[in-house]
């Protein structure tokens, strides 16, 4: 495990432009929240993985059953099956190595966590490529992955990239299993990847779904945030994109991803 500086933050972002990206990150820990709601409903840390001896012994497990499955892939390297199986350990290998804030509950994403998770959006990479159809079962366990490497992404455009592969891996859920919630969050990742045309379609769909007059409104007023919150944040990384290309003409670092730095799930 890191030691308790790199395990509060991942990837810092000091000085100035913490105050510039600060409304970023309240819309990011909302949609994180709404999204892995509708997706799984909410998650304690202790009630999956208990004590830290457990934690350990998760992690264990999990790393053990990635080294068989890519012990495997030496084989058939382009097996599908055995890809998917490896970027779901992979992805319970990184959530194992978690921890929980002792003070606010809060899951913090260390760095060999994250590293899983960067393996395992590889090997769903490899399986897109190996299958015909992607199973709907293990692209509900990326899509929040996805976001997940957003909000952790060293740079904007990797954010970027990692908002729109959530949303890609989101769609085929919706398509596969439609109803109000994969639907709506599927509206929720498009907003957020800037496709406002593509959030308005599932928007309708997922409003079909509605039962009662109540879910249509509430499920609007929720999306009405949402797409208003994506264009602030299209609005503040587009200033923080500027900012960077200003700060390396002068030869000064540049702005790093504005998603990184309080991170809903690593808050220290």
């Amino acid at each position: 495990m890191a030691g308790d500086g790199e395990r509060r933050m991942v990837f810092d972002i000091r000085g100035k432009r913490r105050h510039v990206v600060k409304f970023v990150y309240a819309i990011l820990a909302l949609l994180m929240g709404a999204s892995l709601f509708l997706v799984t409903g909410a998650v304690n840390l202790s009630a999956l993985f208990g004590a830290s001896n457990s934690v350990s012994s998760a992690s264990k497990q999990f790393e053990e059953q990635t080294a068989k499955i890519q012990h495997k892939l030496k084989k058939d390297p382009q097996d599908a099956e055995l890809l998917l199986a490896l970027t779901r350990a992979q992805i319970n290998a990184g959530n194992s190595l978690v921890s929980a804030n002792s003070e606010t509950g809060a899951i913090e994403y260390t760095p060999e966590s994250r590293a899983q998770l960067e393996e395992a959006s590889e090997s769903w990479s490899k399986y897109l490529k190996a299958t015909k159809e992607p199973a709907p079962g293990g692209a509900t366990l990326v899509a929040p992955m996805f976001f997940t490497l957003a909000q952790t992404s060293r740079t904007g455009p990797e954010a970027e990239a990692n908002v729109r592969a959530a949303a890609q891996a989101q769609q085929i859920v919706a398509e596969a299993r439609p109803s109000l919630g994969s639907l709506g969050t599927l509206a929720e990742y498009r907003a957020f990847s800037f496709d406002y045309k593509g959030a308005a379609k599932a928007r309708k769909e997922a409003s079909a779904f509605a039962n009662t007059k109540f879910e249509r409104e509430n499920l609007g007023n929720e999306l009405d945030q949402f797409e208003k919150s994506g264009h602030e944040f299209q609005k503040q990384l587009a200033k923080i994109e500027k900012e960077a290309k200003q700060a390396q003409a002068k030869g000064k670092p540049s702005i790093a991803n504005p998603l990184s730095e309080t991170n809903p799930l690593a808050q220290p």
